[in-house]
């Protein structure tokens, strides 16, 4: 098959989950099929990681676009502009003409299928396609902003999720009506979407999350700090900022009253100032952007995954597992991923419980080893990403052609077309 996948980012570095999974299941996919890859990056990038992402498509175009700094006055300054815009800020943002026209001539040679990978590529997508055409989430997008809303502690920031919200969850049932077939990373999502846009939804397909279990393996035993805690995560994730903010000002400090040696590193991605700020205290380092996540993961006794927010499925917690390392998680943190807790990992909510399941993993050795073995036997045995690339490839075969002309879920308006280079 010739495939048309489009995204909004490129997948190199692999520094977040949704890179990690598009980049291992269309590694599989480009070793049977023509894959054109349609992706906002400046120049300086797309030559640079040009080479390497020939392991994954046969094309690379790519349309000039810069996302603002979180936190900067451009951001704040994009966020204030689109309050009025009916669509969410976090798909209006990626409004471009010049992605629109790229996609338009790509479109024009002719393919077998469209993968729009993520929801926000859509709002650049014609009205109508000339091919069977896949959306593919790694979420449950309004899901998302509902539990930012939930969580939120003043009035204006409720106020202010609501409304993102709302507009997601339009958006979002719109563009999943609009495409042939959708692709869920999990039975949970799959049965949200159904739950919340109802049953006259496209056939939807479960993708599993896989592991790469040769990169990821276990730590020997002599390297553990027994009572060092580790948090994998892109920073400039919401959910993942607010994980991190609530376990250090809630859990850690119910911990440390008990045992105050218990430390923390929280790795990843480009951290938000607040989190940048948790480095100050005593035990907790805060590491950016790093070489290789396996450095800072092994020397961890247990990943934690205190989640208030989120959807899809954990990347991180099969990595842990297939690391060998202890996995305590909220139950939205592990949502959608086949696991028993007590024996792949531990399920706790709230602070209490969480610090309770740390203080578990800190002085039961032998809890902590029994999880580690049934987690790497877990994940070895049965999530391969060659398995959830046959899933895939399955679906895409059986997606059925367009039948109809279908309305567009967004408005037209859009930037000034630029070059693709």
């Amino acid at each position: 098959m010739r495939i048309l996948w489009l995204n909004a980012n490129l997948l190199l570095p692999l520094d977040k989950g949704g890179k990690i999974r598009t980049w291992h299941l269309m590694r599989h996919l480009a070793r049977r099929h023509d894959i054109s890859y349609l992706t906002f990056a400046n120049d300086v990038e797309a030559e640079a990681h040009r080479p390497a992402m020939r392991e994954v498509c046969t094309e690379l175009v790519s349309v000039p676009w810069q996302d603002a700094v979180k936190g900067s006055l451009r951001f704040y300054a994009g966020v204030a502009a689109h309050l009025v815009d009916p669509l969410p800020y976090a798909v209006a943002k990626y409004r471009s003409a010049a992605y629109r026209h790229a996609a338009d001539v790509l479109l024009d040679r002719g393919f077998d299928r469209v993968v729009c990978d993520f929801l926000v590529p859509a709002v650049n997508l014609r009205r109508s396609l000339p091919c069977p055409s896949i959306l593919f989430t790694h979420n449950v997008e309004a899901e998302i902003w509902r539990r930012h809303a939930d969580n939120a502690t003043g009035r204006v920031s409720r106020a202010l999720y609501r409304q993102q919200w709302r507009r997601m969850l339009r958006f979002e049932g719109r563009t999943l009506a609009r495409f042939d077939r959708v692709l869920a990373v999990s039975e949970a999502d799959d049965q949200t979407f159904r739950r919340l846009y109802g049953d006259e939804l496209p056939p939807i397909d479960v993708v599993a999350t896989g592991v790469d279990t040769t990169f990821f393996t276990p730590t020997p035993e002599t390297f553990v700090r027994p009572k060092h805690l580790a948090f994998v995560g892109s920073m400039d994730w919401m959910p993942n900022e607010d994980a991190v903010l609530f376990f250090c000002r809630e859990v850690l400090p119910r911990v440390r009253r008990e045992e105050p040696d218990v430390t923390l590193s929280i790795v990843g991605r480009s951290p938000t100032a607040a989190v940048k700020r948790l480095a100050q205290e005593a035990g907790i380092d805060v590491t950016g952007t790093v070489d290789d996540v396996r450095a800072h993961l092994g020397p961890a006794a247990s990943t934690i995954v205190p989640l208030r927010v989120g959807g899809g499925t954990r990347l991180k917690i099969f990595e842990a597992m297939a690391a060998g390392k202890a996995v305590i998680s909220t139950t939205i943190g592990a949502e959608g991923l086949p696991t028993e807790s007590g024996r792949h990992l531990l399920i706790a909510d709230g602070a209490e419980a969480l610090a309770d399941a740390v203080l578990r993993v800190v002085r039961e050795p032998d809890l902590r080893r029994q999880l580690e073995r049934e987690a790497r036997s877990l994940v070895t045995q049965h999530y391969d990403w060659s398995v959830a690339a046959a899933q895939l490839e399955r679906s895409l075969i059986d997606a059925a052609a367009p039948d109809s002309v279908r309305e567009p879920a967004f408005p037209r308006g859009a930037a000034a077309a630029r070059t693709v280079s």
